[in-house]
């Protein structure tokens, strides 16, 4: 039988074996088959059920890229920690290299095959003789890039290659064994000249091992042999555009109606330390104003991404600002903010930048928009995707590219694909795996290929007006691996993931320096299978997360290896707009492709409960908005009074988070936002209510007015209607629409007609034009001194009764006769 297993359970099973061995067990184990480059990268997946005993972290590679001015010796430098619960003598560790990278999806498969396919490996070192629990210990690794004389990681032509670091030890009670291990890729812009001499040195286990020196050290009395350098090919250089995110997760307090007076409040102030200096935000705007001045090409293919509502929060902090003490109460006890000053330096900084560099629009708040495709809300769709131009333009004081989107997800479905091209052509910005046989597409190979200029544009089938440019998913996925909280993307297939938190920061660095590299790197010739290899020179587009926890130096970083790529002729910039238009121009292409939507997007999208919420609050914001009263007068519009609030449950329904290693927090962040929403939209209806000046209402006629009070604790004015639950007998006159002035009150004068005695209930309330109720209703008892019908008949009668009393009286007083009324009273 032959099993298949991850790399870390093959040390464990080794461990196992050895075990089992010195307690005089003979094991029946199967043949195991260890992956090779061409085996299933998933099979090699760590089982993170299985026990550990080290933990290996790469903490510096030297060269981070190598180029002809670079040494020809690649130093690894890391730290091995002992995490289990024993200690583990005789700790050993060896570089390893895996073929070139032949196709973008190894730029993520590789990093997750076992050690075996790292087939070219270096000597084993001695990093420490025994590590006891919580211990570390540092190591130092070099190999030469090139040698005939020593073990060398035989790189002899430019490419991406994966490297491994393996670390071997013996726990306690076990045997020698595999126990952990760290990947990265290396890229090789080129091939430095090199002359090798060998040397012996001493091993920690007695033996002896070559190293290589470089002829500038002078030590040149051993055998020596020249290698020449391998310069790039640059005859073929890729097109390259690259998204530059700006954005940050919702800070905004939820729950919290515009007001045209009161600070606004954040849910905390960490969003002050990111853009002070030495801060994310910070970071990422200085590489770019410090790449302006270096390597001013780059900016031409460079775009900045903004995500508005990253611009108004900075916006509003500018100005006095508070600090919740607890976000669960954002109306509650707060402390004033603390980052004006850096909120107004960095806005002025983007300002300036901007001004000379491609700006581009996000949809609000990273929002799924395939949530907001299904709520199909007109006002909702209007504030994610129309206002947000309008508000990066303003603040900024530039002109954005229009007609093109960038979902944050990467990936569309038809539905929300027509909703972006409801009003008019767009190009989405989307990942290759988004579309049909997309990667085949972008690399060229596809039976029908892009018609674009560059490859990169394609018409999307089922909806009309849309295109798409496509960016290079694994390229994304490895930038979306950098920094403090990576995460990997919907769109990255289940081959492709694996836990990004074995990984150093470091490490992942590296993976996104060499998927940067590649594009304009690919081989002619496949190394593994021989094959040919699409051509470079192809339109590449790098698109990280919108919200990039890329640190200071990691930006740099990034921005530094286009400025190489661009200096050394391996890749030309292509702005933004003119990759747009070439996508755009294939709107009337013969052939379409179809959309893709994978399920991981579903998991990772807004949760239900949050997008039923959002279906109904949004219905009655539209509902109030619209009996609000505008005022051109006043200081607070009926429109700026509740875009807060929508603008919330668009951050309710933000993906910001939801692929990260806090994916249950961002979640419930998103439903306890909607839950707030909920709360602040029923105090508005609550603020709008009738009041009765008295329980009781005496009326003196059938026909006498009520009069109630009718009161409006809005900060805006609002047109009411009195609705009335009366019985059949109480008549009452509909008085019409009424306005409210705003934080006012008006007395309702009712005309009403009671044609009953007795004591009755009326029951008032307050709606809007459309019905909507208002507010609590009022409940008032009636009493009239009017008798109605009955005091008519009965006033009636007794006057007929008078009269026929006086005229009986009158007639026996002129025939003369005694009234025999008075018969007894005469005296």
């Amino acid at each position: 039988m032959t099993v298949v297993v991850s790399r870390a359970g093959a040390a464990v099973l080794a461990v196992l074996v050895l075990v089992l061995t010195t307690a005089g067990v003979t094991p029946l184990l199967p043949t195991i088959l260890l992956p090779t480059a061409s085996a299933n990268p998933a099979a090699a997946q760590t089982d993170p059920d299985e026990p550990r005993f080290l933990e290996l972290s790469i903490d510096e590679v030297t060269p981070q890229t190598v180029t002809l001015t670079s040494e020809s010796v690649v130093t690894v430098r890391g730290t091995v920690a002992n995490i289990g619960d024993r200690d583990v003598e005789d700790v050993w560790v060896r570089l390893q290299r895996a073929p070139v990278v032949s196709d973008s999806a190894a730029l993520r498969t590789s990093l997750s095959l076992d050690q075996a396919g790292f087939d070219t490996v270096g000597e084993f070192e001695e990093v420490a003789d025994r590590l006891g629990q919580g211990e570390r210990a540092d190591f130092e690794l070099e190999l030469p890039l090139r040698s005939d004389l020593v073990p060398s990681l035989d790189i002899d032509t430019p490419g991406v290659y994966p490297l491994l670091v393996n670390v071997n030890g013996v726990p306690e009670y076990g045997g020698a064994a595999r126990l952990d291990d760290a990947r990265f890729l290396l890229p090789v812009l080129a091939v430095p000249a090199s002359d090798e001499v060998t040397e012996e040195t001493e091993t920690g286990n007695g033996g002896s091992r070559g190293t290589t020196r470089s002829s500038d050290d002078g030590r040149l009395d051993r055998e020596e042999k020249a290698f020449p350098a391998v310069p790039p090919d640059v005859s073929r250089p890729a097109a390259v555009t690259m998204l530059w995110p700006l954005a940050d997760r919702p800070r905004l307090a939820a729950g919290v109606a515009g007001s045209g007076t009161e600070p606004v409040r954040l849910v905390d102030d960490d969003l002050a330390a990111s853009l002070t200096e030495g801060g994310r935000l910070d970071g990422l705007l200085r590489a770019v104003e410090d790449t302006a001045r270096t390597e001013p090409r780059v900016l031409e293919g460079l775009c900045l991404a903004v995500d508005p509502d990253l611009l108004v929060t900075v916006a509003n902090m500018t100005r006095d600002y508070l600090v919740v003490e607890d976000p669960n109460e954002p109306t509650g006890d707060a402390r004033p903010g603390s980052g004006t000053d850096a909120a107004v330096a960095w806005l002025e900084r983007l300002r300036a930048l901007a001004a000379t560099t491609c700006t581009l629009a996000v949809p609000f708040a990273q929002v799924d928009l395939t949530a907001l495709g299904d709520l199909a809300d007109s006002s909702l769709t209007d504030s994610a995707l129309e206002s947000p131009a309008a508000i990066v333009d303003s603040i900024l004081g530039v002109t954005s590219t229009p007609g093109v989107m960038w979902p944050d997800s990467g990936v569309l479905t038809e539905k929300t694909g027509s909703m972006l091209a409801a009003d008019g052509p767009v190009t989405a910005l989307v990942s290759d795996n988004a579309l049909e046989g997309g990667r085949a597409l972008l690399a060229g190979t596809s039976s029908t290929p892009s018609t674009a200029p560059g490859g990169n544009g394609f018409r999307i089938s089922g909806v009309s007006g849309l295109t798409a440019a496509l960016f290079d998913s694994s390229a994304s996925a490895a930038l979306a691996g950098m920094g403090t909280d990576p995460q990997t993307p919907s769109f990255v297939p289940s081959s492709a993931r694996y836990d990004l938190s074995r990984d150093s920061s470091t490490a992942r660095l590296q993976d996104a320096l060499g998927a940067l590299a590649w594009p304009a790197m690919v081989p002619t010739v496949s190394e593994v299978t021989g094959a040919a290899l699409p051509a470079a020179g192809r339109s590449v587009l790098f698109a990280p997360p919108q919200n990039w926890s890329a640190s200071p130096d990691d930006a740099a970083s990034v921005l530094s290896m286009l400025s190489t790529l661009v200096r050394s002729g391996l890749t030309t910039p292509r702005p933004l707009a003119a990759l747009v238009d070439a996508a755009a121009n294939t709107a009337n292409d013969p052939t379409a492709s179809m959309l893709v939507y994978p399920e991981q997007a579903i998991t990772d999208g807004a949760s239900a409960a949050v997008v039923s919420e959002a279906e109904e609050q949004i219905g009655r914001l539209d509902a109030i908005q619209t009996a609000l009263v505008e005022d051109p007068q006043a200081q607070l519009t009926p429109q700026q009074f509740t875009a807060p609030l929508r603008e919330d449950l668009l951050r309710a329904m933000s993906l910001a988070g939801r692929r990260g290693a806090d994916a249950d927090g961002a979640y419930a962040t998103g439903e306890h936002r909607a839950s707030e929403v909920r709360e602040a939209v029923d105090d508005i209806y609550d603020a709008v209510t009738v009041i009765s000046t008295g329980g009781v209402y005496t009326l003196t006629s059938e026909q006498s007015p009520l009069l109630l009070t009718a009161r409006n604790d809005l900060p805006v004015g609002i047109t009411v209607r009195l609705q009335v639950d009366a019985p059949d007998t109480v008549d009452i006159t509909d008085i019409g629409p009424t306005q409210l002035p705003p934080r006012g009150s008006r007395t309702l004068t009712v005309p009403a007609q009671i044609s009953d005695s007795r004591n009755l209930r009326l029951e008032f309330a307050l709606t809007t034009d459309s019905g909507l109720p208002l507010g609590s209703s009022t409940t008032v008892t009636v009493r009239s001194n009017a008798y109605g019908q009955i005091l008519a008949v009965v006033t009636g009668c007794a006057g007929a009764l008078l009269l026929f009393l006086a005229g009986r009286r009158l007639l026996h007083r002129f025939r003369g006769e005694p009234d025999p009324a008075d018969e007894g009273y005469e005296k």
